[in-house]
């Protein structure tokens, strides 16, 4: 018998769905409770993009909004942060819409690798993550 330690509610692994020509997303079925009262979607680090549950958004926009808008990097990692942001709302299916504009900055066209990350899970470009 497998021992199990009782985790809270992490992303974790990685997945490689597939993008349709609509530029929807099938969220890992593991994935689906955590994320289905909405997503936020934005730019990430290494040109990835993340997927935020909307509390965890929240926290996150807060303490960017909490950053001193004297300093240029402040400014920039506000500027990226919300720029690019869209909400979004995973479908009966468990999918997702990743916006064009996203898709683009990701370079994602079919093949996506989809990682937990902990509190945030992260869509890259099959080819670069792997």
């Amino acid at each position: 018998m497998e021992n199990h330690i009782a985790l809270p509610a992490f992303f974790l692994g990685t997945y490689t769905p597939r993008l349709d020509e609509k530029g929807r997303l099938f969220l890992p079925a593991k994935f689906r409770d955590r994320l289905a009262t909405g997503v936020v979607i934005t730019r990430g680090q290494e040109k990835c993009l993340v997927v935020w549950p909307h509390d965890v958004f929240a926290a996150e926009a807060a303490r960017v909004m909490a950053t001193p808008m004297g300093l240029r990097g402040s400014r920039d990692i506000s500027r990226t942060f919300f720029s690019g942001a869209e909400q979004g709302m995973p479908d009966k299916q468990g999918r997702i819409v990743v916006p064009p504009l996203l898709r683009g900055y990701a370079g994602l066209t079919k093949d996506v690798a989809v990682i937990g990350v902990g509190d945030r899970v992260e869509i890259w470009d099959q080819a670069k993550w792997m």
